[in-house]
């Protein structure tokens, strides 16, 4: 993989796993804003799956829909039909973030969008492998 691309792509990871960590900090408060960890997720699962299309070079248009992103992941690799209930975080990227749609998820809510964006990050860091990329 040439040098470039290999930079987008660790760029990419590094913002997921920031999204991750946010979520990882605010699951230790007392009261856990639980539409930021949901919001969170999402992105997790969203930029992870990004990483994976350009790692593979693919294109994808300019979206937060889990399940198109899903959808490109799956022509080139089939595997990812075990990430389908990450099509769920989907909402979280524009219903928890302004008021018209606005509701709050309760905590086991949160708490299960957490563990399908962690589940996003291992999947895709054993299909990209991560230690030969971030190398």
């Amino acid at each position: 993989m040439e040098k470039e691309l290999k930079n987008i792509v660790n760029g990419w990871i590094l913002k997921a796993n920031r999204d991750l960590l946010t979520i990882e900090h605010e699951l230790t408060m007392n009261e856990p804003v639980t539409d930021s960890i949901c919001f969170h997720a999402q992105q997790t699962a969203e930029k992870y799956l990004k990483a994976f299309l350009l790692f593979k070079q693919k294109s994808f248009s300019k979206t937060h829909n889990i399940d198109s992103l899903l959808k490109l992941c799956i022509k080139i690799d089939t595997a990812f039909m075990e990430l389908e209930e990450a099509i769920k975080l989907t909402d979280y990227a524009v219903e928890l973030r302004y008021p018209d749609d606005f509701y709050i998820p309760n905590l086991d809510e949160a708490k299960d969008a957490y563990e399908v964006a962690k589940k996003v990050k291992l999947f895709v860091i054993e299909k990209i492998g991560i230690d030969d990329l971030l190398g």
